[in-house]
């Protein structure tokens, strides 16, 4: 068979097997345009096949025996144009510099962010302790407004109470006198009740020819006289008690009064001086704790400065 020659023809199939020497060519388009392909089992493929950038001449017979994997000739593609705009190198090698100058600048930066932490920590500390300073002097100020707050409004309710009072007394006092005054009208009433009636008598007494300051005339007269003035000292005792008991009870109700101010006055002070005392326990536990965070700050501070004369 190795003498032998046959062609295959890729459009109508196997050709005829002739003998040594005999070639046929057949045409077809397997995978190829306008080629001519056969092989001879001496020598291999041939074939007359051109594609653009490519060049087979060398190609033609191949010899299967003599190939070996990794040693292809490469510069099959010395013909294939492979050129292009970019400049790749030049582009590498911006990048590379791109990145090592980045990095460079960052590597400046952290440099000098932990050269300023330190500082920055302790500015943040002092900071912190002002604010804490200044939220104590604040709380002992709401303290104090409501201190304030509290004796004002004391101060009001004690006025108007003692206001009130002095009105009722006012009221009370002048209920007395009325009462007073109509035990007053009742005794004059008695009294000219007691003039009615003895002019009566001594009118019955001429009419009747007795004189009229003797005998009979004289004690009913007389016995009106003790009777009516019996009843007049009881109304004058009643209004002279009515007008004490007014004046006592329009005492009381001042009295009553003051003695409500005061207690009023002593526990609106008794809270205001409470929340006086919360006010300066504040500035005080804000001192201590703005001295404790200040005191860290400045701890932190010594433990990771970094003396910026010192060189490296």
């Amino acid at each position: 068979m190795s003498i032998l020659d046959f062609n295959f023809d890729f459009s109508g199939g196997l050709g005829n097997v002739l003998g040594s020497g005999t070639s046929y060519t057949g045409g077809g388009s397997y995978g190829f345009t306008n080629e001519n392909v056969s092989y001879d089992f001496g020598t291999g493929f041939s074939s007359t096949v051109r594609q653009p950038g490519l060049d087979y001449t060398q190609y033609y017979n191949f010899d299967a025996a003599s190939y070996s994997p990794g040693s292809f000739d490469y510069s099959v593609f010395s013909g294939l144009d492979t050129s292009s705009g970019f400049d790749w190198a030049s582009i590498i090698n911006a990048g590379s510099k791109f990145l090592t100058t980045a990095s460079t600048g960052f590597n400046a930066l952290q440099t000098g962010l932990n050269a300023a932490a330190p500082y920055l920590q302790l500015a943040t500390a002092i900071t912190a302790a002002g604010a804490q300073k200044t939220a104590a002097i604040y709380q002992q100020g709401l303290y104090e407004v409501q201190a304030i707050d509290t004796l004002r409004l004391a101060q009001i309710r004690t006025d108007q109470d003692q206001k009130y009072a002095a009105i009722q007394a006012g009221r009370k006092l002048l209920s007395a006198e009325r009462q007073a005054l109509n035990y007053t009208i009742q005794g004059n009433t008695l009294l000219r009740g007691m003039e009615r009636s003895n002019a009566a008598v001594r009118a019955r007494a001429a009419a009747n020819g007795i004189v009229y300051n003797e005998g009979s005339a004289a004690s009913i007269q007389a016995a009106n006289v003790g009777a009516t003035y019996r009843d007049v000292g009881m109304s004058d005792l009643n209004a002279l008690t009515a007008r004490i008991l007014g004046f006592e009870d329009a005492g009381a109700m001042i009295l009553a009064a003051k003695e409500q101010a005061e207690l009023t006055m002593s526990a609106a002070e008794a809270q205001a001086s409470q929340l006086r005392l919360a006010g300066q326990f504040a500035v005080d536990s804000g001192g201590l704790l703005s001295g404790a965070t200040l005191l860290q700050g400045g701890l932190n501070f010594a433990q990771t400065v970094r003396n910026p004369f010192t060189p490296g």
